[in-house]
């Protein structure tokens, strides 16, 4: 069992050295947050600097890092990685909805988490919103012996599990390695009591051992082999309760409540294993080398390919299966697999391969704490340098947009509106797409609010032209506004939508209308729009497949 993050032991022959220094940079960007200089990644992960601008070159053309001047950041389709995982096990798709109704109901925050070595790492969280609140994010890592769930874990631990605890807390006292932790010495020297006490009564608390102030109770969810799966815990504040408290006002409830999961996932029909979708990694890590040359290090991007073999209906899956599903030949895949599983990222079972919670450790907590905006943002920026036009990106507020992103060029005569700022609906293009989304009486409540009037010469506000206007916006997919909010200011807009197709924001981009006409905003400016469209959308959708976004 691996005890800490990293893993220390020597790799095996077969190992891809280029697997390993990526996996390196990739937890080590995690850990500082999602963003560092390269000269900082370079003294963190000890590789020369042309190691490292490989590294992050070949992440960068895969889309798992942005480079920023002298900053390396994730980026958002890195957690395709970390969904792969989360789908495979489907614990939150099973029981993160009623996990965010008991939060609901306890009006605390609510979390699942599953053990990764000795520690515990959260898999779904429903955090209550208040101003002191928990700010675990899904993929934090925890040590054991400061938490609730970990001494539910403990209580199953073997002999090997606990010598290797046992060493880690005698070389990391202070749980350094836990970076989500605050550093201190705490809950190791009464835990193997702790987990046993767990495992006797069917729950475990945490009294301000992760931080002073928090106090959490947690109980086990058992799987179909008894075992338990994950652990099912409420956190709270002193200022609300303390552990005693806690745990005689919220017990009952947890119980019930996991015995409900228990149930949901005895009942869930087996999932066979899902046919591998025809894959094109090895044609595009061979144009990419081919384009780059040196630059792109192809067994490493091959490598972390693999981990997106696995998923919903693909949890364990033998060495032709993921051979198949990443195109690889099954020497490459295996060499990827041996590494993985170094790494801890991936586990053996007899023939077979899993993924394990090890995966959330590439970037997944620092990407899933985000907001829609700051998703946006480099592509607002992208096609701001594209069209030499300031770009905007806006949501509906009661009858009005409400600037949430904002991309100004440097021309002497701009478009100036601040992040906040709010127009009435009707006479944006912003607005006009998010209105056309809107069911009918809906849109008609919006509008009345709003008490369209002339705002210039141009603006339409008779409601029968501004209907038949939404409905036209609703078929082409796009509104353009002509000196409609301000004479000479002209604007084209396209909707953001969500996984489910809803449309929950709007992109425009803005400009005077002396430099393109509406024809040439159409012709020019549209299909460029239309990409950033595309790209905002590709990493909101890979963001919310198990976070929350929030607009801002």
């Amino acid at each position: 069992m691996p005890s800490t993050e990293d893993t220390t032991t020597e790799a095996p022959p077969e190992a891809v050295t280029p697997l390993l220094r990526g996996v390196g940079v990739l937890r080590r960007l995690t850990d500082a947050g999602g963003r560092m200089p390269v000269g900082e990644l370079e003294r963190a992960t000890g590789l020369a600097r042309s190691t490292v601008d490989r590294v992050t070159g070949t992440l960068a053309r895969m889309g798992y890092v942005r480079i920023e001047g002298r900053d390396v950041l994730l980026a958002p389709r890195l957690l395709e990685l970390g969904n792969a995982y989360l789908a495979s096990v489907r614990l939150p798709d099973l029981l993160g909805v009623r996990a965010d109704a008991l939060a609901d109901e306890l009006d605390e925050s609510v979390s699942l988490a599953v053990p990764d070595g000795d520690g515990i790492r959260f898999v779904h969280q429903a955090t209550r919103r208040r101003a002191m609140s928990v700010s675990f994010r899904i993929g934090d890592l925890l040590p054991a012996e400061r938490t609730a769930p970990g001494a539910l874990f403990a209580s199953e631990w073997d002999a090997a599990a606990w010598a290797a605890w046992r060493e880690r807390r005698a070389a990391d006292p202070q749980g350094r390695g836990f970076p989500a932790a605050p550093s201190r010495a705490a809950g190791a020297v009464d835990f193997e009591e702790r987990a046993a006490a767990a495992g006797a009564c069917g729950w475990a608390a945490d009294d301000q051992l992760v931080e002073a102030g928090l106090v959490a109770l947690a109980v086990p969810v058992r799987g179909v082999d008894g075992r338990i799966a994950c652990a099912l815990s409420a956190v709270s504040h002193t200022s609300r309760h303390d552990a005693a408290s806690l745990r005689e006002a919220l017990l009952p409830r947890l119980r019930a409540a996991a015995a409900e999961m228990e149930r949901v996932l005895r009942e869930a029909p087996a999932t066979a294993t899902a046919p591998a979708a025809p894959s094109g990694l090895a044609a595009w890590t061979g144009a990419s080398k081919q384009e780059l040359g040196r630059e792109f290090v192809e067994s490493l991007a091959r490598g972390l390919t693999v981990l997106t073999a696995f998923g919903e209906g693909r949890a364990a899956l033998p060495l032709t299966a993921v051979a198949e599903a990443t195109g690889l030949a099954r020497a490459t895949a295996r060499r990827a697999l041996i590494t993985l599983e170094h790494l801890g990222c991936v586990a053996v079972d007899g023939r077979e391969f899993r993924l394990t919670p090890r995966v959330l450790a590439l970037g997944f907590a620092p990407l899933s704490r985000t907001t829609l905006t700051r998703i946006a943002q480099p592509h607002l920026a992208d096609l701001a340098e594209r069209v030499r036009e300031s770009t905007s990106l806006a949501v509906l507020v009661g009858g009005e947009v409400q600037y949430t992103g904002r991309v100004e060029t440097s021309r002497i005569m701009n478009v100036h509106i601040t992040i906040g700022t709010r127009f009435p609906a009707y006479a944006t293009s912003m607005g006009r797409v998010l209105l056309a989304d809107l069911p009918a009486g809906e849109r008609t409540a919006r509008l009345d609010a709003s008490e369209p009037r002339a705002l210039t010469p141009r603006t339409v506000t008779d409601r029968a032209e501004l209907d038949a206007l939404l409905d036209r916006v609703g078929r082409d997919g796009f509104a353009l506004v002509d000196e409609e909010l301000e004479e000479g200011l002209r604007s084209i807009a396209m909707p953001v939508r969500d996984r489910a197709g809803r449309v929950v924001a709007a992109v425009n981009v803005a400009l005077h209308a002396s430099r393109r006409s509406a024809e040439e905003c159409v012709r020019e400016v549209l299909p460029e729009l239309a990409a950033a469209i595309t790209g905002i959308e590709a990493d909101l959708h890979v963001t919310e497949r198990f976070a929350r976004v929030p607009a801002y």
